[in-house]
């Protein structure tokens, strides 16, 4: 079983592409033969993590990939690390705004993802969809979902799990602003290139021998063309 997660719209926004694209890489994975669920999160401190739980208890996936929105971002970002840290700029859709605050007293600082983030860019990238291994996830509701996350899988042996950004969608984005986008099509093509690269490696792996970048990997505005709408504010939750 696979786990995928999206969050609900924050800020106003109309529509989340995290939750979007969560959707349409599962129903493409399942046309491939795995059992795939996906599973709506709450921008709640606390809440996203008591979801991504139940969730976790409910389904026992061997594999779980959280997706969030970073609006300002040009690629799909694969996270490296989640740090045990809730700083948050805006508050979150119930009203929180921790700040300094640890996602798990005494927890440890950080923790790294278990997804082979270095085979899955080169995946990615060679469908064509411009991507990128982060050092940051933030430390809004995303890096607390992400540092949940891995909380929970380090006392559950045998699963692997990780978190990746997504762009804004077309639909978030003013035409001619410059803001990057991405279609959700293209960001849930590249969600299943990451769930295909982890199911096929065991462990975190450079670049495989046998494959090599794309010399000229697409950028957002060779995928989709800005939509004519407002533009919602950037953020990385």
């Amino acid at each position: 079983m696979i786990l995928l997660t999206g969050f609900e719209p924050f800020r106003g926004q109309p529509m989340n592409p995290s939750w979007a694209a969560a959707q349409s890489a599962r129903d493409l994975l399942r046309a491939e033969g795995p059992a795939v669920e996906a599973v709506e999160l709450p921008c709640v401190f606390g809440a996203a993590g008591n979801v991504l739980r139940k969730a976790l208890d409910e389904l026992e996936p061997e594999l779980v990939v959280c997706i969030g929105q970073a609006g300002g971002r040009a690629r799909v970002s694969l996270e490296r690390v989640a740090i045990n840290c809730d700083d948050a700029p805006i508050p979150d859709n119930a009203g929180n705004q921790p700040v300094d605050r640890p996602v798990v007293p005494g927890g440890p600082a950080a923790y790294f993802t278990s997804l082979p983030v270095k085979a899955a860019l080169l995946a990615v990238e060679t469908a064509g969809i411009p991507a990128e291994v982060s050092q940051t996830a933030g430390t809004y509701v995303c890096n607390h979902t992400f540092y949940a996350l891995m909380h929970e899988l380090a006392s559950r042996p045998g699963i692997r799990g990780g978190f990746v950004h997504v762009p804004f969608a077309p639909d978030q984005v003013e035409r001619g602003s410059g803001v990057p986008a991405l279609t959700v099509d293209a960001m849930a093509e590249a969600i299943a290139a990451v769930v295909r690269t982890a199911l096929s490696y065991s462990s975190e792996l450079t670049r495989p021998s046998n494959l090599t970048r794309p010399s000229n990997p697409a950028r957002p505005s060779e995928l989709t063309p800005p939509a004519d709408v407002a533009l919602a504010a950037g953020s990385l939750h």
